[in-house]
């Protein structure tokens, strides 16, 4: 089976173009990130910017026609944590609906959080127990199970562009909005019920901040998918990283590499959360993965139709 999957999330625009075996194993042919930057504003306006919805409808017309290249069985487009959280999502769908032909399904928290568990668990054979973190531009959801069974999954509103715009408003930040963007990570994690996450098991990251880290702890330049693919970033390290990114500006960061164009300005909200959650789940390293919700929405639709 063929396939296509796009997530428009809060920061980012993800493709995926993949073929899956009679046994599920999923053979990466098109892996692309764009950095529309969708959900600018939406946590102080709860709507979409009109300017924001025609960069990812540009988006969204180029990865149609990298789609359609591969003649997919099926594609299928997905919104996450600014899309939801926006009053005009509806006008989106509808807009995208006109210009591109594709239905936008839009995901719950919780939805998010399944799926990008299922992808993330696909990438790393040998789990007997994991749990995944997901750090989004407008939330971050933490799931634990099994390869089989997932026991608990939550999605909270903690994420590097919402903590960005909330928080750190100088550049580079001062040490007060450091500190209120770990208040209300913090807080985030407190607010979770006592019985999560029960048995951590082995913690796997997905999503742009784990693997941006993950290519900062290694030196590298460029973007490496091999790099990314199961590096183990260990804590300390994470602690080292996060020191450099809160004492750097934005054009500093910029420097560091060629991936932090579109991600200069907010990774270092999104290191403070994997620290803090890092932290908070007592793990002293965790696996990154490439695999993420579009992953786990490729195994869905496989499902569906085997």
């Amino acid at each position: 089976m063929a396939l296509a999957v796009i997530d428009i999330g809060t920061n980012t625009v993800l493709l995926l173009v993949a073929e899956i075996d009679a046994s599920g194993k999923i053979i990466t042919l098109e892996y692309r990130q764009r950095v529309p930057r969708l959900g600018r504003g939406v946590d102080s306006r709860r709507f979409l910017q009109r300017d924001s919805m025609e960069r990812v409808v540009q988006v969204l017309l180029e990865f149609r026609a990298i789609a359609d290249g591969h003649h997919p069985d099926v594609i299928a487009v997905c919104g996450t944590s600014a899309v939801r959280d926006a009053a005009n999502r509806d006008e989106f769908a509808a807009l995208i609906k006109q210009r591109t032909g594709f239905d936008l399904e839009i995901l719950t928290g919780e939805e998010e959080a399944l799926w990008t568990y299922r992808g993330a668990v696909s990438g790393v054979p040998g789990l007997a127990r994991a749990t995944v973190v997901d750090i989004g531009g407008g939330s971050t959801e933490l799931t634990t199970g099994t390869a089989q069974v997932i026991t608990h999954r939550v999605s909270l509103d903690i994420g590097s562009v919402r903590l960005t715009e909330r928080h750190l408003q100088h550049d580079p930040p001062l040490a007060a909005e450091i500190a209120a963007t770990r208040n209300a990570i913090i807080s985030g994690l407190a607010s979770l019920p006592s019985t999560f996450p029960g048995e951590t098991g082995r913690v796997v990251g997905v999503a742009g901040t784990a693997t941006t880290l993950a290519l900062l702890a290694q030196k590298r330049r460029g973007f490496d998918l091999q790099a990314v693919s199961g590096f183990v970033l260990r804590r300390d390290a994470i602690s080292r990283l996060v020191s450099e990114l809160e004492s750097s500006s934005n054009s500093q960061i910029l420097r560091l590499a060629d991936y932090m164009e579109g991600r200069n300005d907010i990774i270092t909200a999104g290191a403070i959360i994997l620290e803090e959650v890092v932290g908070f789940l007592g793990a002293e390293e965790i696996i990154v993965s490439e695999r993420g919700v579009r992953y786990g929405i490729a195994i869905r639709e496989w499902e569906k139709r085997k």
